[in-house]
């Protein structure tokens, strides 16, 4: 798909200098541009490749005024990188802009669907399930019975939605995550077996969500597994049954969540964090990556480690701990030396 530097002005509202029939069909970074590629510079740090690119077309701030002869096109807008990164998203919608059901793909009795949905080779939608308007789901993904998908939702290739399941409007769910399975239930025996627990609860995923690729969200053992808006999940997370996490939460991946933890809000949360089950995290939360939560904490705070503690005193005894080979041989020359 090829666009002009006048058309991509025009989506951008800003100025072109140089040719505005100029055209470009891919995106590049400005020190790789190459003919018919688009860039952008907002880094003064890479001011100097402006002169050399290939790049048919290079976006630029107002106030960029070249010192030397450049080949680019130039599009001046107020803020070159805000406008580059509303170019990847206008180019993605685009890219992803799809529809019809493909076959072949089973739609079971009772389900309903909006306009615009886009449904894959290999799919499969269960009973009762209700999809909202301009949904994307990309071939062999599974919608058990009784989803509710609200609208401008994308499931990409290999999705699994099980049944009951309530997911709100803009969300995103990457290929290979899983949302609904069976919670981590299991009752020991007499005998030393483990009989499992029925998990007849479900998952809630609100508005705004994206969950990265092969992450899993366990159902309620009883009531929801809920995640709230703008909930941002990475790749290869577990979040286990019955936890809450809250509204514009960002974690990091390959973090696991045990059982009816609950998370606050606008927490950041970073790779490898580890949460016990039934504990309470407060709003605002920062954890550095590969800290081990095992107690309740209060809002605001900065912890890392394993267990976690404070991350300044975290930073002042990780000191100690490097020079602990060290210290420990001058303590025993010091005995040493007493004896």
């Amino acid at each position: 798909m090829k666009f002009t530097a006048a058309q991509i002005a025009g989506i951008l509202e800003g100025e072109v200098v140089g040719n505005p029939e100029a055209e470009v069909f891919k995106l590049s970074k400005i020190e790789e541009g190459t003919e018919g590629s688009l860039t952008f510079l907002a880094n003064p740090k890479y001011t100097n490749y402006i002169y050399s690119t290939q790049a048919t077309v290079t976006i630029v701030n107002n106030t960029f005024e070249p010192e030397q002869e450049i080949t680019t096109t130039l599009i001046k807008v107020e803020d070159a990188y805000k406008s580059f990164s509303k170019l990847l998203e206008y180019y993605n919608q685009v890219k992803l802009m799809k529809s019809g059901i493909e076959q072949p793909s089973v739609i079971s009795d009772g389900v309903t669907y909006g306009s615009d949905l886009y449904l894959g080779s290999f799919c499969y939608v269960g009973k009762n399930v209700t999809i909202g308007n301009n949904v994307k789901i990309y071939p062999n993904s599974f919608i058990g019975d009784n989803v509710i998908i609200g609208d401008d939702c994308v499931f990409f290739a290999g999705v699994r939605i099980y049944s009951e399941t309530v997911i709100g409007n803009r969300c995103t769910i990457h290929s290979g995550t899983i949302i609904g399975s069976d919670g981590f239930g299991f009752a020991p025996q007499e005998d030393g077996t483990y009989a499992k627990v029925p998990q007849i609860g479900n998952v809630i995923i609100e508005d705004d969500v994206e969950i990265g690729a092969c992450t899993t969200v366990d159902r309620a053992t009883l009531g929801s597994t809920i995640i709230r808006k703008g909930v941002k999940l990475d790749n290869h997370i577990q979040v286990a049954h019955n936890v809450e996490i809250g509204e514009n939460t960002v974690i990091a991946a390959q973090t696991g969540i045990a059982g009816t933890t609950k998370i606050g809000k606008n927490c950041l949360i970073g790779g490898q964090v580890g949460f016990a089950g039934h504990l309470v995290i407060g709003d605002g939360v920062k954890i550095q990556a590969q800290s081990g939560i095992g107690k309740n904490l209060e809002a605001g705070e900065v912890v890392q480690g394993s267990p976690a503690f404070n991350y300044g005193d975290f930073a002042k005894s990780f000191v100690h701990f490097r020079n602990l080979p060290k210290i420990v041989t001058d303590i025993e020359e010091l005995k040493n030396k007493i004896k």
